[in-house]
């Protein structure tokens, strides 16, 4: 399988790369500033936002995968959702996948997402609400766009690869996820398909 990780020398990206590539797959990774990729990873330099270099990329590959996330202050919230617009038009129409690294604010506790409780934490909350929009204008596409979000339990960080987790829908599944696992089920969910045009998420 062919598969351009965007974001790829970031903390879940290199690892989605690295997962790939143990597996035998054929991973591009792309950045904008060329920062350092996994062993055996092929280095492409080019903004998510850049549509003509994400069509190039997507007429060669099988799945598109956004490893990138909004500013922390708000200040790219624009940028970001625009990025993702920019893979979305890439891939419509076409059999490519598009795989989005999402968070875990999006996800719902007894109606309500994470990120709208009182105690969500303020560092957070203007990145996570510009992945919820995000995800609202992924379910607003066609059928035409294949997309996919996984969004990794409340906590996320570098850790082991145990290959061991469990899989949800909308609601949070436990408190933590290694990003080494994350990248593990996001790409079982590239090598068999099981939630097109949805959201899923994992944890422990």
């Amino acid at each position: 399988m062919k598969i351009a990780v965007y974001g790829a020398s970031g903390m879940v990206g290199s690892r989605v790369a690295a997962e790939a590539i143990s597996r035998g797959h054929e991973v591009t990774g792309v950045t904008r500033t060329g920062g350092e990729l996994p062993a055996g990873v092929r280095a492409v330099r080019a903004s998510a936002n850049d549509v003509a270099a994400a069509k190039e990329l997507a007429a060669d590959a099988d799945a598109l995968v956004a490893a990138i996330g909004p500013s922390r202050s708000g200040a790219a919230h624009q940028e970001y959702l625009d990025a993702i617009d920019a893979l979305v038009t890439a891939v419509s129409g076409t059999a490519t996948r598009l795989i989005v690294v999402g968070g875990a604010g999006s996800l719902v506790v007894d109606g309500n997402r994470v990120v709208d409780a009182p105690d969500f934490p303020a560092a957070y909350k203007n990145e996570s609400l510009t992945v919820s929009q995000a995800l609202d204008n992924l379910r607003a596409t066609g059928d035409e766009v294949n997309w996919t979000m996984l969004s990794p339990a409340l906590t996320i960080a570098p850790g082991e690869r145990t290959g061991t987790f469990r899989l949800g829908q909308d609601e949070p599944i436990g408190e933590h996820i290694s990003a080494e696992d994350y990248a593990v089920a996001l790409v079982d969910e590239l090598e068999k398909p099981a939630h097109n045009r949805r959201r899923f998420t994992l944890g422990y």
